[in-house]
């Protein structure tokens, strides 16, 4: 059987093997014993070379059912390892109550919730090695006072070091997307918690940059419960300021709502 790719759910297959074992090469380099989890295995081209290399403490998750009952077919020895689940809603104790780390080729159209989902489980995700559309992969390793620097900059560079590893042609993928593809390693960093209220510092960074033209002072007044903070950095627009600026900044919002 074939696994037809499904425009709804994102789906470009990667078809070029040594940019497959690149991939997973870059996450075995990493010699972490934790569980891993593939996110959206599609057509195995990375579970091939995963199931080399690990088959103890790994699973494969995917919303195509067409995918899921590939894979089993082509790998009945392993066919406990896939399953027909959303990554996204999935409870993770479901297959391990210690570490776990990700790979994957993301779908595009859920590729920065496939993020926002590793940062909710920053304690037990030390690392994620994955294949986004090059605009995100960029976007997410960037530095502060690019345009590209965003939210999910900011955030996952709270918690991880990121890295861009390299880029994959459309060429690469059946059918080819329109775009050009980026593979980025995460690599948990020593930062346990924030210094600061860390779901205020998630506001307070998404808050910033859903009106990033304006400065800080004004983009910000939606959660202030005071009008002035007398800060520089209120001055600035959120692509200029750093992680730690934004801690800084999320310590005087704090502090303005206890006045």
């Amino acid at each position: 059987m074939k696994v037809r790719a499904k425009k709804h759910l994102g789906q470009h297959f990667l078809k070029d093997d040594q940019i497959a074992k690149r991939i997973v090469g870059s996450y075995f380099d990493l010699n972490s014993d934790n569980f891993l989890i593939e996110v959206g295995p599609g057509t195995g081209v990375l579970t091939k070379f995963i199931l080399e290399k690990q088959q103890k403490n790994f699973s494969a998750l995917d919303v195509d059912a067409e995918s899921i009952e590939y894979l089993k077919n082509n790998y009945p020895q392993h066919s406990g390892k896939f399953h027909l689940l959303d990554f996204l809603e999935s409870n993770m104790q479901k297959f391990t109550s210690g570490k776990w780390n990700v790979i994957g080729n993301f779908p595009y159209n859920i590729s920065s919730q496939i993020m926002f989902r590793v940062l909710e489980y920053r304690d037990q995700v030390d690392f994620a090695v994955g294949m986004f559309q090059k605009e995100v992969a960029v976007r997410i390793c960037s530095d502060p006072g690019s345009k590209e620097y965003g939210i999910l900059s900011v955030l996952l560079q709270a918690f991880y070091e990121v890295k861009y590893l390299f880029t994959v042609q459309p060429g690469s993928f059946n059918p080819p997307p329109k775009v050009k593809s980026g593979v980025i390693r995460l690599s948990r960093n020593s930062t346990a918690k924030l210094d600061c209220d860390e779901a205020l510092f998630f506001r307070v960074v998404k808050t910033g940059f859903n009106q990033r033209r304006k400065t800080l002072r004004n983009a910000l007044k939606p959660i202030l419960e005071i009008k002035t903070i007398n800060s520089p950095l209120m001055d600035k627009r959120a692509e200029q300021l750093s992680v730690k600026d934004f801690i800084e900044l999320t310590k005087l919002v704090q502090q303005s709502a206890c006045k």
